[in-house]
């Protein structure tokens, strides 16, 4: 079925190399630094780094903790980075960008409701499918407090990426099967989930 799409039968092979590729970075001495990369540059661009945890696991299921912690520790430290750029892009260009997308009154409520309820805004968002380098940007942006922000990062990131280890610690042999096995009809549901996500943030 797949194939019946124009384009989409391409962009699964691609994915398809891609994800080969990686599957044999997990076994060098440099992969869990592969691994920290995706997830510090996941919290300030687009790039699903999600499923990269899922591969590293599922090739080696046994260091599924080990993973996420690195995993969680990259990811904060881009949200760090992330919140630093928003707060900087602030200073440049910030009443341009706000004039382009609502009245600086808006905005300004806004940023006081988001700070009146900084932790549980991060911490509701980060349990959507929303990406993080949305909280992270917009933290910035918005001047939230950094040390509430980095605590709930902390949590919030840690609680995702241990439940992806958890699962794949237990299940990550038969995963990896139906990776295998499903990967054309998986590619198709990931990029519907990710021009939804675009769709919502444009």
């Amino acid at each position: 079925m797949i194939k019946r799409i124009p384009g989409l039968g391409k962009a699964a092979v691609a994915l398809r190399r891609l994800y080969d590729w990686i599957g044999t970075l997990v076994h060098r001495p440099f992969g869990v630094l592969i691994l920290a990369l995706f997830f510090f540059i996941e919290a300030i661009v687009i790039l699903p780094a999600g499923p990269i945890l899922v591969l590293f696991c599922s090739e080696r299921p046994k260091r599924s903790f080990y993973y996420a912690f690195i995993a969680t520790i990259a990811s904060v430290l881009g949200g760090i980075a992330a919140y630093h750029i928003g707060f900087y892009v602030w200073e440049l260009a910030g009443q341009k960008i706000v004039s382009f997308v609502t009245t600086q009154q808006k905005f300004d409520y806004l940023c006081l409701q988001y700070q009146m309820h900084q932790s549980k805004a991060i911490l509701i968002a980060g349990l959507t499918p929303l990406p993080y380098k949305i909280i992270t940007l917009t933290a910035g942006f918005c001047r939230l407090s950094l040390i509430p922000f980095i605590m709930c990062s902390l949590i919030i990131r840690s609680a995702r990426l241990f439940l992806i280890a958890t699962i794949m610690f237990i299940w990550g042999t038969s995963i990896k099967d139906h990776i295998d096995r499903y990967f054309n009809s998986l590619v198709a549901l990931f990029i519907a989930l990710l021009l939804g996500i675009l769709f919502i943030i444009i």
